[in-house]
């Protein structure tokens, strides 16, 4: 079995994919799949933009759409076609997973035409990586696995995206505020970013936790960053006053995406206590701050944060505590849930976290 391809090193491979586009080195075949379909429509864009000239496109580009397509042989018989006045011919399948039968363009890419590129934007899921398709598109062209990032995975990529593209830094809990409230979906989050520089100061080197309350409408003082710091800190008012908030505003504060949210940090502090367990019974060597970091997936320079909550929650308690977590998500969802709101939920549960 193929094994799943990393957020992290799809994204390195679409920046080469990028390089070689912009140095004018194109492949036969380009098949795009997967969940995130950022990366897929940027990809897509980019090919359809660059390989041709604005006057070559009007004689030899050709978008489809899959939803359209009622026979695949169609997009066969047009990528076997010969441009006219030499050059290439672009054939761009939009929406590929609409197509009744994908694997019947592998009619096509068996045996590809020199003078044809040919572009499967196959957003959503993934091609079958048994399927002829599949196999012909990695020996003779290109092949890109788009998948969605995970939540540790989000944080590091929109930094780095913001340092490569916009030149800006942005400040950790301003960080913390997008990904809580974007969640995984690249698209969305990219948007964002794009409106607030619009709006930003001129000169604007760092982003902070007022640029994004201020333009894109997420409270920096009631967020689940604050929710968890106020936690970590057995702040037991501060936590009450946000789950109020929140209460008030459950479309914006879902109590799945909460509970989620307190599961990981709890998970992070469980490690910190085991490691720190093995270094003190297993007489194992201690782990620098870095290897802590990086093991539980934080930045460096957060990790005291998470280093001082974990002396007030010993595993004893972290044991408890995440199935406390399980139990309220599972009652957030309907399940024995007595009738009681999201909101009376959430109290509950941090009321019961913050008395152990």
């Amino acid at each position: 079995m193929a094994k799943s391809i990393r957020f992290r090193d799809a994204y390195g491979q679409y920046e080469s994919i990028v390089k070689d586009i912009r140095a004018g080195r194109f492949a036969p075949i380009y098949l795009l799949m997967g969940e995130e379909g950022y990366f897929i429509d940027s990809l897509t864009d980019m090919l359809a933009e660059t390989i041709l000239s604005e006057s070559e496109r009007a004689f030899n580009q050709l978008v489809i759409y899959g939803k359209d397509v009622e026979d695949e042989g169609i997009i066969v018989n047009y990528a076997r076609q010969m441009p006219m006045m030499g050059g290439k011919m672009v054939v761009i399948v939009k929406e590929a997973a609409s197509l009744r039968k994908v694997e019947n363009l592998s009619h096509y890419t068996a045996s590809p035409s020199p003078s044809t590129v040919l572009v499967i934007a196959h957003k959503g899921k993934t091609v079958d990586k048994r399927s002829a398709l599949y196999k012909h598109a990695s020996a003779k062209g290109v092949v890109f696995e788009s998948p969605r990032p995970y939540d540790n995975e989000l944080a590091p990529w929109i930094a780095t995206y913001l340092r490569a593209t916009k030149g800006c830094a942005i400040e950790e809990k301003a960080l913390r505020m997008v990904t809580d409230h974007l969640g995984t979906d690249i698209s969305k989050i990219v948007g964002e970013f794009d409106k607030l520089f619009t709006r930003l100061p001129e000169g604007t080197k760092v982003i902070t936790a007022d640029h994004i309350e201020q333009n894109i409408g997420i409270s920096k003082d009631f967020n689940n960053f604050e929710l968890v710091e106020a936690v970590a800190h057995k702040h037991f008012a501060r936590a009450m006053q946000i789950a109020d908030n929140f209460a008030r505003n459950p479309k914006n504060h879902p109590l799945v995406v909460t509970t989620t949210t307190l599961f990981g940090y709890f998970q992070k502090l469980f490690t910190i206590n085991y490691k720190e367990w093995q270094t003190k019974v297993k007489g194992m060597p201690a782990a620098s701050d870095g290897e802590l970091a990086a093991l539980i997936k934080v930045s460096p320079y957060v990790l005291g944060g998470y280093k001082q909550a974990a002396k007030l929650y010993p595993n004893k308690k972290i044991f408890l505590i995440l199935g406390l977590i399980r139990e309220y998500d599972m009652k957030g969802k309907g399940i024995n849930s007595g009738g009681m709101e999201q909101g009376e939920l959430l109290r509950e549960l941090l009321m019961k976290i913050m008395m152990l």
